[in-house]
């Protein structure tokens, strides 16, 4: 019954945003790497800021995280609203990220030299995210396999958090989805959702890793990893700045270059990371051997394919 009013309250929250927004004219024009050709409301992403604010309500125990979670939305709803420098967001991005880690006490479970490379990890997968979102439905549908995933394992093979925490954002992504799944979506997450949902999908898999030991639960998130790092790799030696606006992600090249309608594509990338969710669940093996049967297809695909439908073109 609770997550009933909790999920009408979500909607309701949705279209009071939705005036709002176009009362001050929160959109997103399209340009150079956007998928997408009309003017569409931005910042729909807002619903993840209400999951987090009814966490904190729920489970006031997990203030840290939930604290870090609202410091690195709120910035990037005002990043979304007017374009901050690089400065104030790493700073707000670092204090978030550091607060996180208070909650998972890495600073006392780890060297400092494994802590620097942990600020890099959890950044770029924020990062990441936000550079993945770039077409209808993909971050909401990729952001319910990966927190069905952890929910199955929180319940079946390691009790690690409290269900809440990931029903809630649960609820925030089917909310959203119903509003952005479409040809022609209703609202764009903005950076304020996958930014959020990015930060939030970090904490429950760290706090998984490191209380069950087990490095494979970061392959949750490997579709999206191999995409954007083979995208950077690919611009570095394209010899581009690669914080310059494109269309090179794998993706894009299949939404915007191949035609592919966009909510295929999403549902493609959702479709292979559930299954290899389901290959890190069921299969009893080291995390090598895990890491390699279940991203090194993807790389190959990745390099391979690309080349071909690039060539296409």
């Amino acid at each position: 019954m609770l997550y009933l009013i909790l999920v009408i309250l979500m909607f309701i929250m949705m279209m009071l945003y939705f005036k709002l927004a176009d009362h001050y004219n929160i959109i997103d024009k399209p340009n150079e790497r956007s998928s997408h050709a009309e003017v569409t409301i931005r910042g729909g992403g807002v619903i993840f800021l209400i999951a987090v604010i009814c966490s904190l309500i729920l489970h006031p125990e997990f203030w840290m995280p939930i604290l870090g979670m609202l410091i690195i939305g709120i910035i990037s709803f005002i990043d979304d609203r007017i374009t901050l420098s690089n400065k104030i967001r790493i700073f707000f991005h670092l204090t978030a990220v550091t607060l996180l880690f208070l909650a998972l006490n890495i600073f006392q479970l780890y060297p400092w030299y494994i802590c620097i490379g942990l600020y890099i990890l959890v950044i770029g997968i924020i990062n990441a995210y936000n550079f993945m979102d770039g077409i209808n439905g993909i971050t909401g549908l990729y952001s319910l396999v990966v927190l069905g995933g952890l929910q199955y394992v929180n319940y079946q093979i390691a009790s690690f958090i409290e269900p809440d925490l990931i029903w809630l954002p649960v609820l925030a992504c089917v909310v959203f989805l119903f509003f952005n799944f479409r040809k022609r979506a209703k609202c764009f997450a903005g950076d304020v959702g996958s930014i959020s949902i990015a930060f939030w999908i970090s904490y429950l898999i760290f706090k998984l890793i490191i209380q069950t030991e087990n490095y494979a639960y970061i392959l949750f998130l490997s579709v999206y990893g191999v995409d954007a790092i083979l995208t950077i790799v690919h611009r570095l030696l394209l010899k581009q700045n690669i914080f310059k606006a494109h269309r090179l992600h794998f993706y894009q090249i299949l939404a915007n270059d191949q035609k592919w309608p966009h909510l295929w594509v999403a549902a493609l990338y959702a479709l292979v990371q559930s299954l290899i969710i389901i290959a890190i669940i069921d299969w009893p093996i080291n995390f090598e051997y895990l890491f390699l049967l279940t991203t090194l297809p993807l790389v190959l695909c990745y390099v391979f394919l690309k080349k071909k439908l690039m060539l296409s073109i």
